[in-house]
């Protein structure tokens, strides 16, 4: 069964500093993207996409290497320097694109992504400085791309860039009724013109949307602004200025007065540019949200454990990483602040006036000292010198005063507020998480197991939306440092959530989302070597669902190596299987230990079209109760444990094993490792000592050659519908 397309993969390349989205010259642009393009791309996406699809950046390598094919809806080229696209996908890149598209993918190029889309660009021509000119291999406008459609552009600068008058083509949309408006205000900065397009509608060219002003360059009649076209089973829209700039997302700049009435310009008329653009996301097959769907903002995070002394004491145990600053308890991680809430206080948008109002006459003497303007990180002429930690986490506090969530947000640079709770849980009035539930069964489920610490759990922190519960532990190692074996984070919402390869996603409600830390050390390693946590955590999921109560045990869930969680989907003659979770272990060493963390994502409850536990287990005859995240959570943490424990014992026994193989969808499989030159092989597990998967090389008539490959996890990736182990980013 072939997986749902549910991801829309935007190019990210190496993203550049300056601010352009046209073709730059310059020899060092790197892989073409400029970062305020990709964030632009995902901020605007992911308001008219999420959560139906996963908005995610992308690099080249992985366009070129990774099996994304299979799971891509849409594929993006957001604005930046074209000839950085082709330095890096020209070739088996593009060829990859080209054979996506043609099989049923869409392609949708803004501006820099408009030029690389099609069959020739000519920019600047007859500028020296600036000239641009070339044949494109993707060709999916069968004509040429030109430009500057408006003169003025300057690299780096906002100078060139204007609220350029576009007219929507209604007859090219289902569903563009009277309701919709005929133009709007689209900001432009360095994009071209689809030359003649309207005489290439006979190669499946439409015009989506025209300028109405005079262009600096000849365009034909129809001054194609944004086209369409129809490429084999699927299908592409290339654009020249960018619909997907939201005008809260571009400041105004007191050096070039101009750009404010551009700002202005593009505002009024914003309500049809999102519906222009939720209509050319209609037209290349995706559902798009009625409405945008506002990224929620980051919640306080709540420090609970079983015993309120478990709170305290952890509290005090962090003295050595915490900073003051105006009397408030700081810790300035590697890539998070964290205020520790005061007993009794509330951190509440009163308290942050008052954090600024206290930083705020230091503000100006860091920048003079710093070389740096707050918030544009504009550096002057006079020598840099390091911030101290209170100036940095004072940006911080200022930064986080002055953002809208309505605005592509600095998650990084917004302080995170830990509360703990030393005397007694939160309230399900206040939080969506029901502690003395959690608390009640991770306590029967230790009890069961008789796990001598009983640590996996006993101390949680809880936050409704958060980053990542990954990227804030591993992120930042001295609090991770600091952090006993067996504390978990958990969610119900995360706004950047992590993958293998950097994927980063917006996780909605309906998910168990957590991270449990743990230190491993050099010389236990030898005997339990840490690439088995990964194997011992799906492991833990699989007895956690199963053992968590009568009954559970039918829930069809299954492993696919060497982090993957699935599920067999009943009704169905051929058992087809679909993913439901997964897992990542991220390590850094420090000292004479591993410190780990282990990210565990599962859908829970999630609405269709995903695949949960919960709607699994209502197909069961009779139907079972649904879980409860807090019960799961337990039930998982206190197998996971046990399993641990067990591990630095004895090691991966082989009662583990055998578990392991009980629940994986690899016996005896039949796979291409494309590492070893396509050759042909049968799975036969994985070997106990490192935990590589074992295979054995096939020859004629499917024979054994006796020769016998092992392949890493951390090298390799298993795309198991196409029986394709191939070399991983």
């Amino acid at each position: 069964m072939a997986s749902k397309k549910m991801n829309v993969l935007v190019y990210s390349g190496i993203p550049q500093t300056h601010t352009s989205c046209v073709e730059d010259a310059d020899d060092g642009i790197g892989h073409g993207t400029t970062t305020e393009s990709v964030r632009h791309c995902l901020y605007t996406l992911r308001r008219l996409l999420s959560p139906t699809y996963a908005v995610i950046p992308v690099t080249g390598e992985i366009i070129i290497k990774e099996p994304w094919f299979s799971t891509c809806a849409l594929l993006v080229f957001p604005g930046g320097a074209d000839l950085g696209y082709c330095r890096t996908l020209n070739g088996e890149g593009n060829r990859r694109i080209s054979r996506y598209v043609n099989s049923g993918g869409s392609y949708l190029g803004f501006c820099a992504g408009g030029y690389y889309g099609s069959s020739r660009c000519e920019f600047e021509v007859d500028d020296p400085k600036m000239a641009v000119v070339g044949e494109r291999e993707l060709a999916f406008f069968p004509g040429v791309c030109r430009g500057l459609a408006f003169a003025g552009f300057q690299y780096a600068s906002e100078a060139g860039a204007r609220a350029a008058s576009v007219k929507i083509h209604k007859d090219a949309f289902v569903n563009a009724d009277d309701t919709v408006a005929d133009h709007f205000k689209c900001y432009y900065n360095g994009g071209g013109v689809f030359v003649d397009a309207d005489k290439l509608q006979h190669r499946g060219v439409e015009v989506l949307a025209s300028y109405t002003e005079h262009l600096h360059v000849d365009s034909g009649a129809t001054k194609a602004a944004i086209v369409y076209r129809k490429i084999g089973e699927g299908h592409a829209v290339l654009t020249g200025p960018h619909p997907e700039f939201a005008p809260q997302n571009l400041t105004k700049m007191p050096g070039i007065p101009s750009y404010a009435s551009v700002i202005d310009r593009i505002a009024a008329t914003d309500k049809t540019r999102i519906v222009f653009l939720g209509l050319v996301l209609q037209k290349l097959g995706l559902v798009v949200n009625e409405e945008e769907q506002a990224v929620p903002s980051l919640s306080r995070l709540h420090l609970t454990s079983h015993t309120a002394t478990a709170v305290s004491d952890l509290v005090a145990s962090w003295a050595e990483v915490v900073t003051v600053v105006d009397g408030d308890t700081y810790i300035k991680g590697e890539n998070d602040v964290f205020c520790i809430e005061k007993p009794g206080s509330a951190w509440s948008v009163k308290e942050l006036k008052r954090a600024v109002s206290a930083v705020s006459e230091k503000l100006p003497t860091m920048a003079a000292v710093t070389g740096v303007a707050l918030g544009n990180e504009v550096q002057s002429g006079s020598e840099n010198k390091p911030k101290t930690k209170e100036e940095e986490i004072e940006e911080c506090i200022k930064h986080t005063a002055v953002t809208s969530p309505d605005q592509i947000v600095d998650y990084e640079k917004i302080v995170k507020v830990i509360v703990p709770h030393d005397q007694g849980l939160p309230s399900t009035r206040e939080i969506p998480f029901h502690h003395e539930a959690f608390f009640a069964n991770l306590s029967f489920y230790h009890n069961k197991f008789q796990n001598p610490a009983a640590s996996f759990g006993k101390h949680l922190l809880y936050g409704e939306v958060v980053t990542s519960t990954n990227s804030m532990l591993e992120k930042n190692p001295a609090l991770l440092r600091n952090l006993p074996t067996g504390f978990t984070m958990t969610a119900t919402t995360q706004i950047a959530g992590r993958g293998r390869g950097g994927n980063v996603w917006i996780s909605p409600s309906g998910g168990l989302m957590f991270s449990t830390v743990m230190h491993h050390s050099t010389a236990l390693s030898q005997s339990a070597p840490v690439v088995f946590i990964q194997y011992l955590a799906a492991l833990a999921i699989v007895q956690g669902i199963k053992n968590y109560a009568p009954g559970y045990e039918k829930i069809p869930v299954k492993l696919k190596w060497p982090n993957d969680i699935y599920a067999q989907l009943p009704g169905s003659s051929n058992n087809p299987v679909v993913k439901i979770g997964g897992i990542l272990v991220n390590s850094s060493f420090s000292g004479n230990t591993y410190n780990l963390v282990c990210g565990i994502g599962l859908n829970l409850s999630n609405a269709l079209p995903t695949t949960s536990l919960n709607l699994l287990a209502t197909t069961l005859s009779p139907p079972l109760k649904p879980f409860t995240h807090e019960k799961l959570l337990a039930s998982i943490l206190a197998h996971l444990e046990s399993l641990y424990d067990a591990f630095c014992h004895a090691g991966f026994t082989r009662d583990m094993e055998g578990d392991y193989y009980d629940s994986w969808l690899h016996t005896n499989q039949l796979v291409t490792l494309e590492t070893e030159g396509g050759v042909k092989a049968r799975i036969k597990g994985i070997t106990r000592d490192w935990g590589l998967l074992l295979a054995e090389e096939l020859g004629w008539e499917d024979r054994p050659t006796g020769r016998v490959v092992t392949l890493q996890s951390d090298s390799n990736s298993f795309d198991f519908f196409r029986g394709l182990v191939r070399r991983k980013v």
